[in-house]
């Protein structure tokens, strides 16, 4: 059986590292890389740290609006598909990659597997809501992380292909915690920071980075946290704080370029804290044990709230260092995602 899988983002290609290895044990794998994130800060040094395979297609879209760019990778996509004829298209979580891909499959009557499904903010206003409902809506096989994706679908009349597998970024996860441990103390020590005796801070999402209150707040309040802060800057990020907003950090907050998955394990690990808009980075802190603040105002993984390990604490600055003040390390987790072989398990109803 031949598959096609589309990546095009950062947290894609974490997930198709996993599961890139499980299907190509069984199937012949085309993967295609959109282009979502282009450069070889949002990208390339992915896929080195990885070990996922070279695209076998890289359609180069780049940046644009959001109809700009979904537009231009529909266009491309098809003619992949309908070059290389697979059995099934492979698409991951909820981006304009994602949608493109569903999409593109949808209209030339090619099964769809999206890895994720069921996810829901409850946030129609959010690019990200559009994307992983019209995929799931499209999808034949649903590879669901939670109970609650599950139940998610449900209430909206999706049952048919769908299936609890766990979340593929444990495997991932779990992969490359050897090597991270192996580089994190020459990190700490060139970043000049101690074990648990740091923050680290995300941003990327767009109702963040395009929102000046939003950002201004969150800046506002690591400016005010009195303790080491590392900062890998998205470059959405990075031409707001740069480009004609005020905005200016203080000399504890540590801004540097985005790190490749298995540096930032390392990073990640030895933290005391993590402050993020990452559903991605919000399980990893929960798997490795460390408390999550959450800079939105809602989460998809649930979850980790529940559980006590992660607080939403949106853009408000007072709520931001209240909540850092208070955060302490809570004992015992649950397996929450699944314990691990997630890959395999969605290699196997793949097929």
């Amino acid at each position: 059986m031949k598959i096609v899988s589309i990546v095009g983002a950062r947290p894609q290609f974490i997930k198709a590292a996993g599961l890139s290895r499980e299907i190509r044990k069984r199937h012949a794998e085309v993967l295609v890389h959109t282009g979502q994130h282009y450069d070889y800060a949002m990208s390339g040094i992915f896929f080195d740290g990885l070990e996922l395979p070279s695209p076998d297609v890289n359609l180069g879209v780049g940046s644009g609006s959001h109809g700009e760019q979904t537009g231009a990778m529909l266009i491309a996509i098809e003619q992949v598909l309908a070059a290389h004829r697979p059995d099934r298209v492979v698409v991951y979580g909820d981006t304009n990659s994602t949608l493109a891909g569903a999409l593109a499959a949808a209209k030339l009557h090619i099964p769809i597997v999206h890895v994720e499904a069921g996810l829901r903010s409850f946030k129609r206003e959010m690019p990200e809501e559009i994307n992983r409902v019209v995929a799931d809506h499209l999808s034949a096989l649903l590879l669901c992380p939670s109970k609650t994706s599950i139940a998610n679908l449900a209430a909206e009349g999706v049952t048919k292909g769908v299936h609890l597998v766990g979340d593929v970024m444990l495997d991932v996860l779990n992969w490359a915690k050897a090597f991270a441990c192996a580089k994190s103390r020459n990190l700490l020590h060139q970043l000049q920071v101690a074990e648990r005796q740091y923050l680290i801070v995300t941003v990327h999402r767009s109702e963040n980075t395009d929102s000046p209150e939003r950002l201004s707040g969150i800046i506002q309040a690591l400016n005010a946290i009195n303790e080491p802060i590392v900062f890998p800057v998205h470059p959405r990020t990075r031409k707001m704080i740069n480009h004609g907003h005020g905005f200016q950090l203080r000399s504890h907050i540590r801004p540097i370029e985005p790190l490749g998955y298995i540096d930032m394990v390392a990073l990640s690990q030895s933290a005391r804290l993590i402050l993020t808009d990452s559903g991605g980075l919000q399980k990893e802190a929960y798997w490795l044990g460390v408390p999550c603040i959450t800079l939105r105002d809602e989460t998809e993984w649930v979850e980790t709230v529940e559980s006590g390990w992660n607080t939403l604490a949106g853009s408000d600055t007072e709520r931001i260092v209240q909540v850092v003040n208070a955060v302490t390390p809570r004992n015992g987790r649950l397996h929450l995602y699944g314990k691990g072989h997630v890959s395999a398990r969605c290699a196997e109803l793949i097929g």
